[in-house]
């Protein structure tokens, strides 16, 4: 096999929070799927199943027989972005169960070619399974089908191209962009009524985060409210980011609410809103994603909402359906599977802000999480 390790990080070898991971980018400027096979490996040594050969059969032990350790290959658009904390950690943890082993790689900044790359290495490095942030409709169609004519599976995760039936992967695991971004423009209705808003994009066309925002702009012209939109490009830096959205204010204090469809801006809109005390004004502002500084800023009363997509749960369920489509040989395994969407508001963002955790990327440590108080 060509990728026998898993790698922590292109960050360095020990695993980063997200939060140390953002320290370090201001300085440089469906579980229930998984309780049938959580069940197996727990059942007791004299049931008569085989047990371990490698540590993926000790791991994945019970009724499940002998297994390889199978390598799974994830090809991720911003590889140290810290939003992905998260979703390397719901990977580390579904192969501690399964006996897999994976690589993190892809891209730092969203380099498409560098991503194909990186899968034609997977293919020819004879990874056994793939999953793939599909940032382009068309780019990536070619290597996944050659991947899975060769035998190893190829799930979408986060990103989808332009959806089901565009580009040949087995299932897609991630939200359901459009949709979560009509959701955003309804509740944009209902807090800002009429007028000026603005929409803010990392970078545009980019498939993991433009649909959202033609799904809030469908949402608002539909829903025939007076309200006057645009859409504004932030780049793919937080640093940037903030620095575009606090110039857009400057030169536009007649807005009436600002909103962001990627992490990196939503962070950007929380810190303008503190910064010029926007709230106390009447100015409406969300966004997504759960980086720290925007729950801390709606638990201030900076913000009206963020939308958690579950970024945990896009790097756990790819592990067990690519390791479930190798023990099947193909019979079972990828399934369609939405992340899910949850607004995140002053009256639930306790939970995340009391609970550091892996499923929130903010703590390395295994512990079983108490509901907030």
């Amino acid at each position: 096999m060509g990728y026998r390790r898993s790698e922590a990080s292109q960050l360095g070898g020990k695993r980063l929070s997200r939060r140390e991971m953002l320290r370090r980018t201001a300085m440089t400027g469906a579980l229930a799927g998984a309780v049938p096979l959580l069940a197996a490996c727990d059942q007791p040594e004299d049931t008569g199943a085989a047990s371990g050969g490698s540590s993926g059969a000790t791991a994945a032990g019970g009724l499940f027989p002998d297994t390889p350790e199978y390598n799974f290959v994830f090809i991720n658009h911003v590889t140290t972005n810290p939003f992905f904390v998260p979703t390397q950690y719901g990977i580390e943890d579904a192969e501690a169960l399964l006996g897999t082993t994976h690589q993190w790689t892809g891209s730092e900044a969203a380099d498409v070619q560098e991503m194909v790359d990186s899968l034609n290495t997977a293919i020819s490095g004879g990874a056994d399974g793939i999953a793939v942030a599909v940032v382009d409709p068309q780019a990536f169609n070619d290597p996944m089908q050659e991947a899975i004519d060769g035998g190893i599976p190829v799930v979408s995760y986060n990103a989808d191209g332009e959806g089901l039936g565009t580009n040949p992967r087995l299932a897609y695991i991630g939200q359901d962009l459009f949709g979560s971004g009509v959701e955003m423009g309804n509740r944009i209705v209902e807090l800002v009524g009429e007028g000026p808003v603005v929409l803010f994009i990392a970078t545009p066309g980019q498939l993991n985060i433009q649909p959202r925002i033609d799904g809030a702009v469908q949402a608002i012209k539909d829903s025939g409210a007076n309200i006057e939109f645009e859409q504004i490009t932030t780049g793919a830096e937080l640093p940037e980011e903030l620095s575009k959205i606090e110039s857009y204010y400057n030169g536009n204090k007649d807005v009436k609410g600002m909103f962001a469809v990627d992490a990196g801006s939503t962070q950007g809109v929380a810190q303008t809103m503190e910064k010029f005390g926007l709230a106390e004004q009447g100015v409406k502002a969300g966004g997504y994603d759960l980086l720290p500084m925007t729950l801390e800023l709606i638990d201030a009363g900076h913000m009206d909402f963020t939308i958690d997509q579950q970024p945990y749960l896009q790097g756990f369920y790819p592990v067990f359906q690519m390791f479930l489509y190798k023990l099947s040989g193909g019979l079972s395994g990828p399934a369609e599977t939405n992340t899910g969407l949850l607004f995140v508001t002053k009256e639930n963002v306790a939970g995340y802000l009391e609970n550091a955790s892996r499923f929130e990327g903010d703590s390395e440590e295994q512990k079983i999480i108490e509901p907030a108080s």
